[in-house]
């Protein structure tokens, strides 16, 4: 599956470089809506298989009703809103944000912690984060409920990650009164709490020091490349990174898997793990020449195959994972992925003539397991602490290396 568009990457293919916010009037934001609601039931592949064609455009009207009371930000916020409701993954809102506010942020299982931050604001690595402006977390987390597609936590939480430093989306929640700043309450470990204001600047030229954790720990050492490997002669263990699903023109990945089967033979290694975790997708052909390598290997076999999955584990990448459940003997660790077994796909997208938001939208049914419901679900669940990150420990290796 090649995907058009995706928020995850940060590929908005469509969209130019002009300001998000450009103070439009609200005959604008009317044309907006009503190009949105003529074009997108009738580009995308099956816009009311969840939703009603009178519900849908009983939503519509709802937004046009109150049009003179909407801005820029809070007219994106409705058509999340109303996304929501149509239910399918793969089509997305994807405005055109230029402002970030210097801070990322990584969910575990006991909270949002800071993974990266401003240079200035550095001793705030790895707190918690508690509130923003004065809005409690768990106020946070139901109103991006609203706009979120929220029936797979994992979909959830990846895609609120990616606007919590979103000053513009945070003011279309009415969690910010402006783009310009927010104040950040954090949690430290000792329960210590500080207030961090950060001011946003453009997302172009954002500078984060990241946590430390990301390079030191195996599967962040090679952030440059598509896919990687590494070979660990104590534990007899060979890990691949396929961290996205895209060929690299300057080492195919046919020539790549060649390379590491030539290095299994050599190494004879007693396990392998192929590592989805972080892969949201691209072309799903890109790991044909490692699936048919492996089918017929001897690693192919229960407890020497892993196939590690998780929270950004979508489109291509979990057809792949499909794959491996259905056709080898891999035992699949980790969490849920955030895309369901048999979706909705194939994104194109439309702009929005006005505001510039591009509409993603699906244009094939996948259907990769007949009769699966929901998202792909791992034969060995793990807990991702902050604790265990802080220590450098990744709980899904951790386990198969006990293996």
């Amino acid at each position: 599956m090649k995907k058009y568009l995706a928020f995850i990457s940060g590929l908005l293919i469509l969209i130019s470089n002009d300001a998000f916010s450009q103070n439009l009037s609200k005959k604008q934001l009317l044309e907006d809506l009503m190009y949105y609601r003529d074009t997108l039931p009738v580009k995308h592949k099956n816009l009311y298989n969840k939703i009603t064609r009178t519900e849908f455009e009983s939503k519509v009207a709802r937004i046009a009703g109150k049009i003179d009371t909407l801005n820029e930000e809070t007219f994106m916020v409705e058509l999340f809103r109303l996304n929501v409701s149509i239910g399918d993954e793969h089509t997305r809102i994807e405005p055109q944000f230029t402002l970030a506010l210097p801070i990322k942020f990584t969910p575990f299982d006991d909270g949002i912690f800071v993974t990266g931050i401003d240079p200035q604001q550095s001793s705030a690595l790895l707190s918690k984060l508690t509130a923003i402006n004065g809005h409690p977390i768990d106020e946070i987390n139901r109103k991006f409920k609203e706009v979120i597609k929220a029936d797979n936590q994992s979909y959830f939480e990846i895609y609120e990650q990616q606007f919590l430093n979103n000053p513009s989306f945070l003011k279309g929640l009415g969690i910010l009164n402006s783009d310009k700043s927010a104040e950040f309450t954090l949690q430290s470990r000792n329960g210590e709490t500080r207030q961090v204001t950060l001011y946003a600047v453009n997302k172009d030229s954002l500078n984060l020091t990241l946590s430390p954790q990301y390079g030191a720990m195996l599967p962040y050492r090679e952030p440059e490349k598509d896919y990687w490997y590494a070979y660990d002669s104590t534990k007899k263990t060979v890990y691949f990174n396929f961290v996205h699903c895209i060929d690299d023109e300057q080492h195919p990945f046919a020539q790549f898997n060649e390379e590491l089967f030539s290095k299994i033979n050599s190494w004879h290694p007693d396990k392998i793990i192929i590592d989805l975790r972080y892969n949201s997708g691209g072309n799903s052909g890109v790991l044909e020449p490692f699936i048919d390598s492996i089918k017929h290997s001897y690693l192919n076999k229960k407890n020497h195959f892993y196939v590690l999955i998780g929270k950004q584990t979508f489109s291509s990448a979990l057809m792949n994972a499909i794959e491996f459940k259905r056709y080898t003997n891999a035992i699949l660790v980790g969490q849920m992925t955030s895309g369901n077994i048999n979706h909705y796909g194939e994104v194109r997208g439309f702009r929005l003539s006005n505001t510039k938001i591009v509409i993603g939208y699906s244009t094939r049914y996948w259907e990769n397991w007949k009769g699966k419901k929901g998202a792909l679900m791992p034969d060995k669940g793990i807990t991702y602490s902050s604790l265990n990150f802080i220590d450098n420990k990744d709980e899904a290796l951790e386990y198969i290396y006990k293996q």
